[in-house]
């Protein structure tokens, strides 16, 4: 994880990050296609960067191995935030960079921006077919938040988490 900086996205790098995050989602099976419904709004980064915040995580020639979205509860891309709280949204891993520790690196870095911002908790919510995910999020410290659970669409079931910054 050495090579692996996490960083504030450049606007230069905002065709990079969305494209990442539509080929991890199409890798998993989350979204079908490059274009198109759900996978135009993960391509869309640079929205992303204005309304909210994107980091990028890149390696040591600079290229975009993965990025996630941080927003603040009553923004935009806030899902499941609540005054006190940051959340973190569309973690991605550009699926050749995956088992090189970029995911941690990432929910890290939201973990240090949402102290930075004087919160008390992170939270996200997650599709629950993300199980890897999942894992990564229980291992790290993140527990189930249940009461935050939701159905955005028929057929699709998002878990939350939470973590807390007031212990850790």
């Amino acid at each position: 994880m050495a090579d692996v900086v996490v960083r504030s996205a450049r606007e230069d790098e905002w065709a990079a990050a969305g494209a990442v995050t539509v080929a991890a989602y199409r890798a998993d099976r989350h979204v079908e296609s490059h274009t198109g419904g759900y996978a135009d709004v993960l391509a869309d980064a640079g929205t992303r960067a204005r309304q909210a915040e994107l980091l990028v995580a890149v390696d040591a020639d600079g290229a975009v191995l993965g990025t996630v979205t941080i927003a603040r509860p009553g923004t935009p891309y806030a899902e499941v935030s609540r005054p006190g709280e940051v959340e973190f949204r569309m973690l991605a891993v550009d699926p050749p960079a995956r088992g090189r520790g970029v995911g941690e690196a990432l929910v890290r870095a939201a973990i240090a921006r949402a102290r930075e911002l004087g919160a008390r908790r992170l939270v996200m919510s997650s599709s629950e077919r993300m199980v890897p995910a999942h894992r990564l999020y229980l291992r790290m410290g993140f527990r189930r938040l249940p009461e935050r659970d939701w159905h955005p669409v028929p057929g699709l079931d998002v878990v939350a988490y939470a973590f807390s910054l007031e212990l850790a």
